[in-house]
């Protein structure tokens, strides 16, 4: 039972979890659509994200037509799993309550949960699109952190963009960094999750 468990553990899907920081979004769009730039593209992609638009909404809204239910799948079966996630994240379950925290729009996030199993690992999943709340802003953070009901103090929270860390360590989680984007970070910082599973171990 997570009650039984003193520690959380709270992940980050895209960059993290997965392997790609941007979900392969704009290689996919740019495939149908060349001249779309990231500007137009991810300002649709945010509306989804803040929960006020459907996938379906998205992908009209920036050319699709017809089976967009087909379209929508074939962008999210590009997505891939990080697969040494699986053997890090198995052990930690005894000791830790693990949460997803990611912004993503409802359907992707539950596709791919379902996919690769995630709802298996996870106790809870915390998606920007179900809760209209999304990432740098803090009350996301308290949200998580009443929901699987661990003290800020008990809980490392990893994500792979910077700014997302900083809400998290003014609440008191202990924040790291998983560098997927190869960026300078004055925090604590993993490539891989080897590297994680070694900083968990080192933190107690």
């Amino acid at each position: 039972m997570a009650e039984t468990r003193q520690k959380a553990l709270i992940l980050d899907m895209y960059g993290v979890v997965m392997r790609d920081p941007g979900g392969g979004l704009m290689q996919f769009v740019n495939g149908y659509f060349p001249e779309l730039g990231a500007e137009e593209v991810y300002w649709h992609w945010a509306k989804g994200n803040e929960g006020a638009a459907a996938s379906a909404d998205f992908f009209r809204a920036i050319g699709f037509a017809g089976d967009l239910a087909a379209i929508e799948r074939e962008y999210l079966n590009t997505i891939a799993i990080n697969e040494t996630f699986y053997g890090f994240a198995e052990p930690l379950k005894k000791d830790y309550v693990l949460a997803l925290l990611s912004n993503d729009l409802s359907e992707w996030s539950g596709f791919l949960r379902k996919k690769f199993m995630l709802d298996d690992i996870f106790d809870y999943s915390i998606v920007s699109g179900d809760v209209k709340l999304r990432k740098p802003d803090p009350v996301i953070y308290r949200y998580a952190l009443d929901l699987i009901g661990v003290p800020a103090r008990s809980c490392v929270f990893v994500d792979d963009r910077r700014r997302n860390l900083n809400p998290a360590k003014a609440l008191g989680m202990d924040a790291v960094l998983y560098n997927s984007r190869n960026v300078e970070y004055d925090g604590k910082i993993v490539n891989d999750f080897n590297e994680l599973a070694g900083l968990l171990a080192r933190l107690g």
